[in-house]
């Protein structure tokens, strides 16, 4: 079908508008990267733009040096990974149930969860919480304390509930149990959503901060995004990492872009292999929802 002199027109106009978006999103992530390598001098007289001046890997030098940006770099992975392991097991331990029309109260527990979405206890109510606990200060608080998010939850339910009943009376006829039918039938065709769900957690743990921040005082079991804090937001990198060299004044600004280089290689590393699934769960996801 030939297209209009005013489709072509709105098409030029819209891929115009994607550009220019497209631009605005990068170039902070560009520049990071670039002012990463280049010359520090450069960096702080605002000389660097859209490629490196001066290669300088100097900054690199002194984060893979620093020691405890590789405990935190460990604590991090640690967390990410058990955190997003238990995270996806529990919402899909929740999710099942409340896709069923014959579960009691259903109405009742689907408000519930939605209502937290919307209103929290807060920040002191919720660290006293933990306090009487006994969780200040663990690995627990961390993957546990917050291992599900309800808009998580009700995603993979609505995946759960489009699925035809007639799977789960067969297998019952079979004679198989709740557990059998969710293992064995619906996880294998819910796939896409799982591991949109799993590289949503992960992406959510490996960024987590201020409950971090909040619960953890020890500094051998604090993440990677509570060092990047002080490093860049607080700008104390020599007080952190010792550093006494000559041009640590004017190599903050690239020891900081080198830090958060370092933080988004594993995010950046795993986003690609997960893309098809990220892509595919949630095209399904806006269908059935």
């Amino acid at each position: 079908m030939k297209r209009s002199k005013g489709e072509k027109i709105f098409g030029v106009f819209n891929g115009l508008i994607l550009i220019i978006l497209a631009i605005i999103a990068l170039y902070p992530f560009i520049y990071v990267i670039v002012a990463s390598f280049s010359d520090p001098m450069e960096v702080a007289s605002g000389h660097v733009w859209l490629y490196p001046i001066g290669i300088n890997l100097s900054a690199y030098e002194e984060v893979i040096h620093y020691e405890g940006i590789w405990v935190a770099y460990a604590n991090t992975f640690f967390y990410a990974i058990v955190g997003t392991l238990v995270s996806i097991v529990v919402t899909i331990l929740g999710a099942y149930p409340l896709s069923k029309k014959r579960l009691r109260g259903k109405t009742i527990f689907t408000f519930l969860i939605a209502f937290s979405m919307w209103f929290q206890a807060g920040m002191i109510p919720t660290y006293l919480n933990f306090k009487d606990l006994g969780l200040l200060d663990t690995r627990t608080a961390i993957i546990v304390g917050f291992c599900v998010t309800a808009f998580y939850l009700f995603i993979m339910r609505t995946y759960f509930t489009s699925l035809p009943d007639a799977l789960e009376e067969s297998a019952k006829l079979d004679g198989a149990n709740d557990f059998q039918i969710l293992l064995q039938i619906y996880l294998p065709l819910a796939i896409p959503s799982v591991v949109t769900l799993m590289l949503y957690y992960l992406v959510d743990r490996w960024n987590a901060y201020f409950w971090a921040m909040t619960l953890l005082k020890d500094e051998s079991k604090i993440p990677l995004q509570v060092i990047l804090n002080k490093l860049i937001v607080e700008g104390n990198w020599s007080e952190q990492t010792g550093a006494l060299t000559d041009s640590v004044e004017y190599n903050q600004e690239t020891l900081k872009y080198a830090t958060i280089v370092v933080a988004i290689i594993p995010v950046l590393c795993v986003y690609p292999v997960l893309q098809k699934y990220f892509v595919k769960g949630m095209t399904v996801g806006a269908i059935k929802g």
